[in-house]
């Protein structure tokens, strides 16, 4: 399955365009929302779980791509990690604010926190210090037990929500937030 050039990013310069931003070129943050409204909008879904939630935190998030712009380092990270890390933590934040009805548990919140880190950590950084890291990971991964390391690589890898997660292990919901939240601490532990 071909990921559409990770939808043709290479292409579209994300550094420049916020750049562009920081000096009030509003054409440059169509631009961005034109690239990636739509990914990022499924970022947003994931998170608070409600199509017209995720319109509300993708609008807001582009409000802040705008005005924080200038705030925008390309030493410390890529424009497009950048992005999307905006919209993740606006999203993160309106399900912390209550802003949802079924707010989300904490281990979930944890998890989507752990997403967002592990994208900031991916975009930024020395690739030789990431792949030693990947490295650790792998070898710590070994050493837990076949279903919380299938639970973790479902949540992390593909993204899966506990109770799809539940369907494809077959194991109850309770189980598998409790293999997730366990293996992500033996996963710590592991790797300090």
């Amino acid at each position: 399955m071909q990921h559409d050039a990770t939808h043709s990013s290479e292409a579209f310069d994300h550094d420049a365009a916020l750049r562009a931003c920081a000096r009030g070129e509003r054409a440059a943050l169509q631009r961005i929302y034109a690239q990636e409204a739509r990914y990022l909008l499924g970022v947003a879904l994931r998170i608070v779980r409600d199509r017209a939630l995720a319109e509300d935190v993708l609008h807001d998030a582009f409000v802040s791509i705008w005005s924080r712009a200038s705030s925008f380092d390309g030493n410390r990270g890529s424009g497009r990690g950048w992005i999307y890390s905006v919209v993740r933590h606006a999203a993160l934040n309106r399900v912390r604010d209550g802003s949802r009805e079924a707010s989300l548990d904490e281990p979930t919140i944890q998890g989507h926190d752990a997403q967002a880190s592990l994208a900031a950590w991916r975009d930024s950084g020395n690739e030789w210090e990431r792949q030693a890291a990947l490295g650790r990971l792998g070898h710590c991964l070994e050493r837990l037990e076949p279903e919380r390391r299938a639970c973790l690589l479902h949540a992390y890898v593909d993204g899966c929500s506990h109770s799809e997660i539940a369907a494809r292990v077959q194991a109850p919901l309770g189980t598998v937030k409790a293999w997730i939240q366990r293996g992500l601490r033996a996963l710590r532990e592991c790797m300090q």
